[in-house]
C-alpha cells in the first residue's frame, strides 16, 4: 500500500471520528424521539454541535477530490515526493481544521481550509 492510501485510510478514521462526535453531540442535545424522526422542520443544531456537523460536512465534501486524487495516482502508479507532500498537507491541515471549527476559530478555521486545499491542488497539479 502506498503512503498515500494510507493516508487516505487516516482520512476516512478523521471523517467517522467527526460523524462520532457529531452524533455525541447530537445526543447530549435532542431527545432520541427528534433524532430517529424524518427530521422535517428539524432546527440545525448551534453551538459546538452545530459546528461539529459543518466540520463533519465539510470534511465529506473535501474527501471525495482527495480520495479521487490517492486513487488516481496509485492507479497510474505516478506516485512521487510531490503527491505524498500532498497528501501529507491535507490530511494534517484537516485534523487541524477539524479541532478548530470545534473550538469556533473562525479566521484561523478558513487558513486551515485554505492550507488542506492546497495539498489537494499539489497533488493535482503533480497528475496533470
Amino acid at each position: 500500500m502506498t503512503a498515500e492510501l494510507q493516508l487516505l485510510v487516516w482520512a476516512v478514521i478523521l471523517t467517522l471520528a467527526q460523524l462520532a462526535v457529531t452524533i455525541a453531540g447530537s445526543l447530549m442535545t435532542r431527545s432520541m424521539l427528534e433524532l430517529v424522526g424524518n427530521r422535517e422542520g428539524f432546527a440545525e443544531s448551534t453551538g459546538w454541535v452545530g459546528r461539529a456537523g459543518r466540520a463533519h460536512r465539510n470534511m465529506l465534501e473535501s474527501l471525495v477530490p482527495f480520495a479521487a486524487l490517492v486513487l488516481v495516482a496509485h492507479a497510474a502508479g505516478a506516485s512521487n515526493a510531490m503527491t505524498l507532500l500532498g497528501a501529507q498537507i491535507f490530511v494534517g491541515a484537516r485534523v487541524a481544521f477539524a479541532v478548530i471549527y470545534l473550538a469556533g476559530v473562525p479566521w484561523l478555521r478558513t487558513g486551515v481550509w485554505i492550507v488542506a486545499t492546497s495539498g489537494v491542488l499539489l497533488m493535482l497539479i503533480q497528475l496533470l
